[in-house]
């Protein structure tokens, strides 16, 4: 029976896993940069200002 193929095996494992675990940090960064970004996007639109704030509150919905 040969351990140390065993043991070595298992290191494997565990540093494919923490590879794994890398990419997946790395990918939920980036997700997070780009939400940010859109987020940031967003905000830069203009809102529509107007002299009389109440225009534009009604709409007449009759045809």
């Amino acid at each position: 029976m040969d351990l140390q193929g065993a043991s070595a095996s298992g290191a494997s494992g565990a540093s494919l896993e923490l590879a794994s675990l890398k990419l997946a940090k790395s990918q939920q960064e980036q997700e997070g940069k780009a939400s940010l970004q859109l987020l940031e996007s967003a905000a830069d639109v203009p809102k529509s200002s107007s002299s009389n704030p109440a225009l534009g509150a009604n709409i007449d919905t009759f045809a």
